[in-house]
């Protein structure tokens, strides 16, 4: 037997006498739950409300109306968006925060609580209507995939029975999400957009063509770009003058979009930019006035790299990033799916070094100059070094530390990821600071072929792996290695 009965839970009164009606109340479940999605610079006070009154208002009145009573379980229903954050959420994230605020709040007062922080579910509710299948596929390329009933409810089940206070109840596909955090990962006080690799080549392209051709290959830009964030096969969907609205664009296809301009042409973009130009062919034309200054007749805004000095408060900032680890990890993105997967990346001796692996082993731990193991964790491809990239000869490359060429061909990396061009920081006052320890190949290198001798002592001592770097890009910053 089930009675069905209903109240506004943001009213106090309201929820106080129908709980009064449930003597016997053991349990409740806050799944109440509004969107009203939009950019943050759109939205006002009632739009917060809109979204905020049926979350933290109803759970914070059940809550203190309920102190009283032995509940078996008080159960709040949260969003990854609260997690992971999600573009033109803002309202709705801050929301559910709240409510995982509560959860902790109620479990520090030795109260039952959890809040479920829900992906999406296959099944369509009042607050998913809306979703296109264009929404579902950028959803799914963001790592979060759909939820069957079945499996929501015993994620359900599991999340009530487990003992914490917050618990993500998604399907999640770890490497795609990985690599939208990782690219997250500088501070949030940097606002300015990073210049991509190419933005440089655009402005000179753009700045060479007749207006006529340049406005017509940026808004073949834009259409591309529109036609990919909304799925279509190519932009013979999106013609020029199409409303971005009648195509089916949203305020987090919007910011989508606007991410991927920015990125593209290598300037800083409002995040109102579908907004005030409101079809491919505006927002070509502001992009022609970013690129080359026509409105203004000014020089061209072009996106600045962040700097330590854009705020005071602080000294370092991290702009870029580069790694190797065993198990064929080669990126920041890599390294978080190892990590977020628990992957095992231990194996066995590597056959490519020219070791003796029989005479390597010795299962005897006292036994010297053998391991009594035949496992380890090892770095893939050591010997895959291009040294013509970095002007190196062969002969010299031979005899230096691999720890020297995976140094190079991290910098050159992370270089690249930070859309600097390496020939810009030569002269430049740039530091290179290093922690090494332990430098054993020169003793392991057997005979050196007396031509390659002269480069024996750059090639291993540690003090020279900083040198190394300064000397290949020109940096004329200080250059520190420091023995760990």
């Amino acid at each position: 037997m089930v009675d069905v009965v209903a109240c506004d839970a943001a009213d106090r009164e309201s929820l106080k006498k129908l709980l009064d009606s449930i003597p016997d109340l053991s349990g409740v479940v806050h799944a109440a739950g509004t969107l009203d999605d939009g950019v943050i610079v759109s939205l006002n006070s009632a739009r917060l409300q809109r979204v905020m009154r049926p979350k933290i208002d109803a759970a914070w009145n059940l809550h203190h109306l309920t102190l009283d009573r032995d509940l078996s379980m008080f159960v709040l229903f949260s969003s990854v968006s609260s997690i992971f954050g999600s573009a033109g959420q803002a309202n709705y994230a801050a929301a559910n925060a709240a409510l995982e605020a509560l959860a902790h709040h109620r479990v520090g007062l030795g109260l039952p609580a959890v809040a479920l922080a829900w992906g999406l579910w296959e099944q369509t509710s009042g607050m998913t209507a809306h979703l296109t299948d264009v929404d579902r596929r950028r959803t799914a390329r963001d790592g979060v995939l759909a939820l069957s009933s079945r499996d929501g409810l015993a994620l359900f089940d599991a999340g009530v029975a487990a003992d914490h206070p917050t618990l993500v109840a998604a399907r999640l596909e770890l490497s795609r999400l990985g690599s939208i955090l990782v690219s997250g990962l500088k501070p949030a006080k940097i606002t300015r957009a990073v210049a991509s690799p190419d933005s440089g080549t655009l402005v000179d392209r753009m700045a060479g063509m007749p207006t006529r051709q340049r406005t017509r290959a940026l808004t073949d830009l834009v259409r591309d770009t529109v036609a990919d964030v909304l799925g279509h096969t190519g932009r013979e969907d999106i013609g020029a003058d199409d409303s971005f609205r009648d195509l089916g664009l949203d305020s987090l296809t919007a910011v989508e979009l606007r991410n991927r301009l920015s990125t593209a042409a290598g300037v800083a973009l409002p995040s109102t930019l579908v907004f005030d130009h409101p079809t491919a062919r505006a927002v070509a034309e502001r992009l022609d006035s970013e690129l080359l200054g026509r409105v203004s007749g000014t020089a061209p805004v072009r996106a600045e790299m962040p700097s330590a000095s854009s705020d005071s408060n602080d000294p370092i900032v991290i702009v870029s990033m580069a790694c190797r680890y065993p198990g064929g990890v080669g990126s920041p993105e890599q390294l978080w799916t190892l990590l977020s997967e628990e992957q095992d990346v231990v194996a066995g001796f590597p056959t490519d070094r020219g070791w003796d692996l029989d005479g390597l082993f010795d299962p005897d731990p006292d036994h010297p100059g053998t391991s009594y193991t035949r496992f380890g964790g090892f770095l893939d491809d050591v010997a895959g070094f291009d040294a013509g990239l970095f002007g190196i000869s062969p002969r010299e490359a031979l005899v230096m530390d691999p720890q020297q060429r995976l140094l190079l061909e991290s910098t050159w990396e992370l270089l690249e990821r930070a859309g600097i061009s390496p020939d810009s920081l030569r002269g430049s006052s740039t530091g290179v600071f290093v922690g090494t320890n332990g430098q054993d190949y020169g003793t392991r290198l057997g005979t050196v072929p007396a031509e390659a001798e002269g480069y024996l002592l750059t090639g291993t001592a540690g003090s020279v792996i900083s040198g190394r770097i300064s000397y290949v890009f020109g940096f004329e910053g200080p250059a520190v290695t420091v023995d760990t």
